[in-house]
């Protein structure tokens, strides 16, 4: 199906980063180091497996056929294996991948992948037990990498997500270039991005992707074209390793101009950038199977308002609180 999703900047978006929860239970210094709090009475309504179908029904019936739920941790979800399931079926998507902390993968990926999860994220921020700790408050480093290697076993594309942080992470390339030696997995190295928390971090842990890629370089790393329904990354390989190096730089000059991909809170609010300001409310149109033209109406009229980029040299990240919030 050809894609009917173009902004004014002539880019073309065939993917969709679903949001099914802001709750997360890691406590990452650099997103919720005090852990995710609700109170009540103001606890966020998310969207019912009715209300989710209707709405990747409708973007892909206008051209998406890359889905990746995400959260918060998605997995915290109850419903979470019947929202992967329900997502599978729908006609269009091809893919659907999932980004997760990892800590229910080891005891549910096989679950997951019969039930049609195609592609794997995980967070990794080290891989030093007691760093790992220390960054994300839990010990759970071993079981995330058994999970990794048994989503491996299954032939599963894999992509471990690592946050560059000065003074923490950076530390830790010869480790992380070791592991992906003899293991065939994609390693994302992604800048650290302020938001609206966490700024005091950023400015003490802030590390340019630049400084990875110049190591990669001198290492006898080349930079790979860009596969179709790619995300941001620039990817890296080397002919004596397995696995492959990718760099998430948003703070990169034209970062903004390879967007494909666009964004649906936990509450159903359509956000057009990861930083923009606020949100469009979709759920009005997710209460019938009625709706779908009108839905699909709704979201081509918002991609007017999409910008070229965002303003995160500027120090605005726009209504984006933390990476949970959204998804990243």
């Amino acid at each position: 199906m050809t894609a009917r999703l173009r902004d004014g900047f002539g880019r073309r978006f065939e993917y969709l980063r679903l949001s099914l929860t802001e709750v997360c239970n890691f406590r990452c210094q650099y997103c919720l180091p005090d852990g995710y709090h609700c109170d009540k009475d103001d606890k966020p309504q998310e969207l019912s497996l009715p209300e989710l179908r209707r709405l990747i029904a409708g973007f892909a019936a206008l051209g998406v056929w890359k889905l990746r739920l995400t959260g918060g941790e998605p997995s915290v979800r109850r419903d979470f294996a019947e929202v992967l399931a329900m997502a599978a079926r729908v006609p269009g998507i091809r893919r659907v991948a999932m980004t997760t902390n990892g800590y229910r993968l080891a005891e549910r990926i096989v679950d997951w992948h019969a039930r049609g999860l195609g592609a794997l994220n995980v967070s990794v921020d080290s891989l030093d037990p007691r760093r790992f700790a220390d960054i994300t408050g839990q010990d759970r480093l071993p079981e995330i990498l058994r999970g990794i290697d048994l989503a491996l076993g299954l032939s599963m594309p894999v992509k471990v997500n690592s946050v560059l942080l000065k003074a923490l992470t950076d530390q830790e390339l010869g480790r992380f270039l070791t592991w992906i030696k003899d293991t065939p997995l994609s390693l994302r190295f992604i800048e650290l991005m302020q938001t609206g928390d966490n700024g005091e971090f950023f400015r003490e842990h802030h590390l340019p992707a630049s400084w990875i890629e110049n190591q990669l370089l001198a290492a006898g790393f080349s930079e790979r074209p860009r596969e179709p329904g790619a995300g941001p990354a620039r990817e890296f390989s080397h002919p004596d390793y397995a696995g492959r190096i990718g760099l998430i730089a948003p703070y990169a000059k034209d970062f903004c101009a390879s967007c494909n991909r666009l964004r649906v809170s936990s509450e159903g609010q359509l956000r057009l950038c990861l930083f923009g300001d606020g949100g469009y409310d979709l759920r009005p149109w997710l209460r019938d199977d009625e709706q779908g033209e009108a839905l699909q109406e709704q979201i081509l009229g918002q991609l007017g308002y999409k910008a070229a980029g965002h303003r995160l040299h500027e120090g605005y990240s726009g209504s984006t609180r933390h990476l949970a919030s959204i998804g990243g």
